[in-house]
């Protein structure tokens, strides 16, 4: 553990040269009066009615009904594909869609630096290498054309993670893993009904994980989803997600496994939030509309475009605050906080994480940086009302012009 410790710590001149692309701490939301949250979860379905029909069943482990059902409506309805598998979390998809391909020690596995901390990890738990490649403009994602230059022999696995809801662009991707003969691994925990050239993201490579965070389309509190078109896959995960009992002798493990389920009280959850899940997805693209719409003439805002070739969830509504605003981001974040309204900074890139820094000091990552330290997102969700929006937006407004 002290070994651990030390390879993680990052000097102080160090901290020093890096402290400029990291964001404040998260400013305080006003406890009296309105006040408009980042994300929340839209419960408007059968969701109750559902829950309480598993707690009458008294099937409320991973063995009810339910999980069947939210697996077969999630393959048909979002990721449109031919397997789909629940997991506890996001961040055990990951993990289990990458054992499932064999990635071990001494692999390398792609990944960008500008994502959750978790694409990361999972790699790590299983002693591969995380090799990182930077973001691009205008779309935020990895930048696929510096793909190459990062692939070595050791190489087994590209991940494209489709940030906050943009699908990566993928054909590169395919060309590259087809040459290299690489797996590609879709981190679409952000991005559930996105497409790319009319296909949905979870389908678009050998792998997919989803999540059901709280703040996600879908959401069953907690919770992930492995999705797949191949059938050796399908049946590696879901012998991996319950400790690889054998299939004949109970408490015999022939070899490692994990205890990844998820619960049936869940999948609940999770069958009545697809029901609804194209009536979501549509008001996030509304919503993403209306900001576009009042914030376009607003001077040193970037705003999100969508992609050609793809469709955008705008899982949230994402921009960056550039030089020709009045304030700076994290200035502006606390400006709507005292206003009622919560934001969130961009990811950290992975290279400036203290428990990575070291691997990845000599590296630059000029894209990841600038989208670090200019970037924030307002508030998104089906509930979201109209209003809601035209008000952030108004003191938007009247902050640029401070």
């Amino acid at each position: 553990m002290k070994k651990l410790i030390e390879a993680s710590t990052i000097s102080k001149r160090d901290f020093s040269r890096i402290k400029k692309f990291l964001p404040s701490f998260d400013p305080t939301l006003p406890t009296k009066g309105r006040v408009i949250p980042v994300s929340q979860p839209d419960f408007r379905g059968n969701e109750k009615k559902y829950i309480l029909e598993c707690l009458a069943s008294s099937w409320i482990s991973s063995r009810g009904d339910f999980v069947r059902r939210f697996e077969e409506a999630f393959a048909k309805e979002v990721s449109q594909t031919k397997y789909a598998l629940t997991t506890s979390s996001g961040t055990t998809a990951l993990h289990l869609a990458l054992a499932s391909l064999g990635i071990g020690r001494g692999d390398e596995v792609i990944l960008p630096t500008f994502t959750m901390i978790a694409t990361a990890n999972t790699v790590t738990y299983l002693g591969a290498k995380p090799v990182l490649v930077d973001a691009s403009f205008p779309s935020w994602n990895m930048d696929v054309t510096k793909i190459k230059e990062k692939i070595s022999s050791k190489t087994k696995a590209i991940i494209a993670v489709h940030i906050y809801g943009s699908p990566v662009e993928m054909e590169k991707v395919w060309l590259l893993a087809k040459k290299y003969n690489l797996w590609i691994v879709e981190d679409a925990a952000e991005a559930h009904g996105a497409e790319y050239r009319g296909k949905r993201v979870g389908g678009l490579g050998d792998v997919a994980a989803f999540s059901f965070y709280a703040n996600k389309v879908i959401t069953t509190g907690e919770g992930g989803m492995v999705t797949t078109n191949n059938s050796r896959i399908a049946k590696r995960i879901e012998i991996l997600r319950n400790h690889a009992f054998d299939a004949q002798r109970h408490f015999w493990h022939k070899f490692l496994g994990y205890g990844y389920k998820m619960t049936s009280l869940q999948a609940a959850v999770g069958v009545a939030q697809t029901e609804r899940f194209e009536e979501m997805v549509k008001k996030r693209r509304r919503n993403a509309e209306l900001y576009t719409k009042h914030l376009s003439s607003v001077k040193g805002l970037i705003l999100p475009k969508e992609q050609p070739g793809t469709k955008n969830i705008f899982w949230m509504y994402s921009v960056l605050v550039d030089k020709d605003f009045a304030l700076a981001c994290d200035e502006l974040r606390f400006y709507l906080a005292k206003r009622g309204v919560e934001t969130r900074s961009f990811f950290i890139p992975i290279h400036l994480q203290p428990i990575y820094f070291n691997q990845f000091v000599s590296q630059k990552f000029p894209a990841a940086e600038e989208l670090s330290q200019k970037g924030m997102y307002l508030p998104q969700g089906s509930k979201l009302t109209v209003k809601e929006i035209e008000f952030i937006c108004q003191q938007i407004k009247k902050a640029s012009k401070k």
